[in-house]
């Protein structure tokens, strides 16, 4: 598999998650990345524009950048611009917190889109899992981004505590004219204490699953596609991208697989010592990577919608690669509550 994605040119990700900074004004319960203050060793201005240069010379597309909070970096703006002139579209993962009137318009950009991370449709479950008056502040930002008419949307993290006001959610986004977005939750950074408290539970990701087959214009990116159904199954990818068509890199330069999975044992480079092409083609473990098969996957009946779903899960939770996703649709079907989504999912 390796050696056809070289040979049928694509030589480089088609985007890359990029976390410019540890250092953030919040400490979300849920953080993939356990950020909160700027760690030495972080890539200077300069080194950032060096990676730029190295993206851009790699034909990268896309940048999604989070942290940390992106904003937190006194050189963020600055950085962005220098990658627009490179043309590369931002995506830009913020908490809100930092965005005035000022910023929204440096943002007023063709280039740029922003996702607003919001954990709830109230301040009382919102702020107990990102921090106090965060709430407040990110619905400021919404209402900055839409007077400027800045490409937006509200991106939520699913959790046992928001799973029943994703429909008010919903609508929260609409009036801001932004998009809704639902990330899965993954067990890295902080997450990893939080996981067994605030994870979905079998029943509710099954329920979740059918509530997104009604709603096909909510965006999950690739975050659900071990839960994909017939309906959505051509609004997105349907198996992991990582080292096929995307990876990440860390603030301190290092480049992984993907933003969920930046251990030792998956460092596959550093930037910009060495060029991302260079990794991209040879690295061991990006290799590794697009060789990993799910081998017990492969005569399930739901093997073409998602592949065996996100390693990153299976590793933290089974501490191995190679293993199914938990949260694979095939493994709730088992749940006694809702028979029509039992129904749905074996095909009966």
């Amino acid at each position: 598999m390796s050696n056809g994605y070289v040979e049928m040119g694509l030589c480089a990700p088609v985007n890359v998650t990029w976390e410019v900074t540890y250092a953030c004004n919040l400490s979300c319960v849920h953080c993939l990345s356990d950020s909160g203050a700027k760690r030495y060793g972080e890539l200077t201005t300069e080194e950032c524009r060096r990676v730029i240069d190295d993206l851009a010379a790699a034909k990268v597309f896309q940048l999604n950048i989070g942290g940390g909070e992106p904003f937190a970096r006194p050189d963020f703006l600055e950085l962005m611009d220098y990658a627009h002139q490179k043309d590369m579209v931002t995506c830009i993962s913020t908490n809100g917190t930092l965005i005035d009137r000022e910023v929204a318009r440096r943002l007023d950009h063709g280039l740029v889109y922003i996702q607003v991370s919001l954990d709830g449709a109230t301040p009382e479950s919102n702020d107990g899992v990102r921090g106090r008056g965060s709430y407040k502040k990110a619905l400021r930002s919404l209402e900055f981004l839409r007077q400027r008419n800045v490409a937006a949307s509200i991106n939520t993290v699913l959790t046992r505590l928001n799973f029943l006001e994703l429909d008010k959610l919903t609508q929260l986004a609409a009036s801001f004219g932004a998009g809704f977005r639902v990330s899965r939750f993954r067990p890295s950074g902080r997450g990893e204490k939080s996981w067994s408290r605030l994870n979905v539970s079998k029943e509710q990701m099954v329920e979740f699953s059918n509530w997104l087959s009604r709603n096909l214009e909510v965006s999950t990116g690739d975050s659900f596609f071990s839960i994909t159904t017939e309906e959505r199954r051509s609004l997105g990818l349907n198996m992991c991208g990582a080292c096929k068509l995307t990876c990440c890199i860390s603030p301190l330069g290092r480049v992984y697989p993907c933003a969920f999975l930046q251990q030792s044992e998956f460092l596959a480079g550093r930037a910009p010592e060495e060029p991302l092409a260079f990794i991209w083609k040879h690295s061991p473990v990006f290799e590794s990577f697009r060789r990993l098969e799910i081998k017990s996957c492969g005569s399930c009946h739901r093997f073409d919608m998602c592949h065996g779903g996100c390693p990153a899960i299976a590793y933290h939770t089974q501490r191995r690669l190679g293993v199914p996703d938990p949260g694979c649709l095939a493994n709730c079907v088992g749940v006694k509550a809702h028979p029509a989504h039992r129904q749905m999912v074996t095909g009966n």
